[in-house]
This record gives structure tokens, C-alpha cells and sequence, in this order.
């Protein structure tokens, strides 16, 4: 019964937690729209709507990505309460130390998507519709917020891959050979994913598929030097 009250307590802490940062995103949503707008490739263009609600759902929609983003932290917390008091010290500061990496890298997938996939992916498009006689002077609001979104949080989950199969490595799931004999599988469905998970221009894949499959090298690397050390002990 203490488990199950523990596991309620957990459940009530990351829902109320979660409610509390999507008011918070959506009190600055305007802030973070501001934000979306501004890469080069948008500058001097005009967002419209399509209907007099569709400020209300964009609203809804920056606040809930963004809000979920916001209460990560929060989530992993009332999580790593409900699971620290039976792991060991050496277990929690791994546990810990993942958290940080992969906030880091969440971080980093964003940054490159907002500093270089999206530039490139707008001034791609831009130059498909102007050969196809096309005005992209104006974008609807919707549609491009929900696309850049999108293309910032793929990146951002995306990251997280590397740390997942170095956590396998952690524990002796899969060991580093095996990384490195399933390399070139892994840099072909490094291509797959970023194929289905981009736009549809071959710019915003690679600029993807290369930082992954260099994090998986260094996911393998990391792994192998686990072992030796695991091995030295």
C-alpha cells in the first residue's frame, strides 16, 4: 500500500506540475511566438490567420508544447522520487548524470534546428515556390508555427537516441562490439528516421542524420570505455 500511495503521490505531483507550466508557457506565448518568427529566412514576412480563432488556437498549441517541454524537469523529478529510495548511491548519481545529458542534448537538437534546419528548410522552399511561380511573401500562422515546432522538438528527441544506447551499454544490454558491427545499419536508419521526422528536403535530413551518427560513435565509445573500466574493477 505504501507503493501504490507512493505512486499516486507521484501521479498527482507530475499532473498538477504540468497543468502549472502550460499556464505558465501560455502567459508568455506571445513572447515565444516572437520567438518562432524569428529566424532570418522569416524576417519581413507576414503571418496571417485564416479564421478570427486561430489566435486562440495557436495559443493553445504554443502553450502546450512549450509547457510540456517546461515541466520535464518536474516529470523526472516526482519520478526519480518515487524510485531513489530503492536504488544504490552509484545508481542515482548515473541516473542524475543522464538527466543532465540528456537536457544538454534535448537542448543542443533545438538549438541546431533553430539555428540551421529551419533557415535552410524556409530558404529551400522559398526557392521551390518561386520557381513554381508561387507568392511566399506571407505564411498562415497555424501552419507554420505547428511546423516549426515540430521540426524543434523532433530534433530534440532525436538526440536522446545516443544516450538511450549508451544507458543499454550501461547495464550490459549490448555491449560496443555490437555498436560497432551494427554501425552501418545504424547510419542507414540514422537517414530513415530524419527522412520521416523532416520536411521533405534533403538539407533538413542531413543536417539530422550527420549529428546523430556522429552521437552514436561516441554513444559506442562511450560504452567501450565503460567496459574496460567495468573490466579493470
Amino acid at each position: 500500500m505504501e507503493h501504490l500511495f507512493a505512486l499516486r503521490d507521484m501521479l498527482i505531483f507530475a499532473a498538477i506540475s504540468w497543468v502549472l507550466c502550460v499556464i505558465v508557457a501560455g502567459c508568455f506565448a506571445n513572447y515565444i511566438s516572437d520567438w518562432i518568427k524569428s529566424p532570418d529566412a522569416v524576417q519581413g514576412r507576414l503571418l496571417q490567420i485564416k479564421s478570427p480563432a486561430d489566435g486562440v488556437y495557436l495559443l493553445i498549441e504554443i502553450a502546450f508544447w512549450a509547457g510540456t517541454a517546461l515541466s520535464f524537469p518536474f516529470l523526472v523529478y516526482s519520478v526519480l522520487r518515487f524510485v531513489f529510495p530503492a536504488l544504490t548511491r552509484r545508481e542515482k548519481y548515473f541516473i542524475l548524470s543522464v538527466l543532465c545529458v540528456g537536457t544538454l542534448l534535448f537542448v543542443a537538437g533545438v538549438f541546431l534546428a533553430y539555428t540551421q534546419t529551419v533557415p535552410s528548410m524556409l530558404s529551400l522552399f522559398d526557392t521551390v515556390n518561386g520557381w513554381m511561380n508561387i507568392d511566399s511573401s506571407q505564411y498562415f500562422a497555424n501552419e507554420y508555427v505547428t511546423l516549426i515546432l515540430k521540426v524543434l522538438f523532433a530534433f530534440g528527441i532525436v538526440f536522446q537516441v545516443p544516450l538511450i544506447i549508451f544507458m543499454l551499454g550501461w547495464f550490459g544490454l549490448v555491449s560496443s562490439r555490437a555498436l560497432r558491427e551494427k554501425r552501418r545499419i545504424a547510419i542507414v536508419l540514422a537517414f530513415v528516421l530524419s527522412m520521416f521526422l523532416t520536411p521533405p528536403d534533403a538539407i533538413s535530413q542531413i543536417i539530422m542524420a550527420v549529428p546523430l551518427c556522429l552521437l552514436y560513435e561516441l554513444a559506442s565509445w562511450a560504452v567501450w570505455i565503460k567496459e574496460k573500466y567495468s573490466s579493470k574493477e
